[in-house]
Formats: structure tokens, sequence, C-alpha cells
């Protein structure tokens, strides 16, 4: 069965390059958000069975982000990401309710399919 993702970065090149790394993994990509209020909308919107989040987004922090879609009726599977290694630490991680956190500069070299099914 595909898991459909939806990919929430300000970085339009991440983003485009994550959509393909994905897609060459087997998810279905349904698109891109660049801000946390696009991305509660997206979700809202196509119900995704997984989000790839950016830390820092231009109008909000992505572990907030997370909480909140963690809140909702069905919970997506978030997997948080930064360029920066050391963004969060793992309670901050457990906090957030993701299932875990990569560094972008890891992602092609990481098994998704822990994080994102």
């Amino acid at each position: 069965m595909d898991v459909s993702v939806l990919i929430v970065d300000d970085d339009h090149d991440f983003g485009r390059a994550a959509a393909e790394l994905l897609a060459d993994r087997g998810y279905r990509v349904l698109g891109q958000a660049t801000t946390a209020a696009e991305a509660l909308a997206r979700c809202d919107e196509l119900d995704p069975d997984a989000v790839l989040l950016d830390v820092g987004l231009p109008d909000g922090d992505g572990v907030a982000l997370a909480q909140k879609l963690n809140a909702r009726p069905h919970r997506p599977r978030i997997l948080l990401t930064s360029s920066d290694r050391k963004a969060l630490s793992p309670e901050r991680v457990r906090q957030s309710g993701a299932s875990g956190f990569i560094p972008k500069a890891h992602l092609v070299r990481c098994d998704l399919d822990r994080f994102l099914r």
C-alpha cells in the first residue's frame, strides 16, 4: 500500500529533492507546504499518512506543529528534519510526538520506512 506524504519545508529546492527521494522509495508525495499554517490546511485537505516536517518554518516551530498534528483524530506519522543536525534533543523529539528526527544531510542514507510507515 502506498504511504502518502506531505513535505513541509520552506526550502523549495530541498522540497523537490525530498519529493524525488520519497517517490524513488515508493512513497506517494502529495505536495509541499512552506509554512505551518499552510501545512495545517494541506493536512485537512489531503489527509496524508505521513509528514516530513522541517523544524524551522517562517511562521512557527516544527515541534509545535507536530504536537498540533498529533492532537488530531487522524494522526499522521511525522519525521522531523533540519539542516542543523543538533536542532533537537531526543527529549524534544519525544515531546513532539514525532516518530523521529533526521538531519537533512542524512535522509538519503536513512531507513525512512522506520519513521514514515
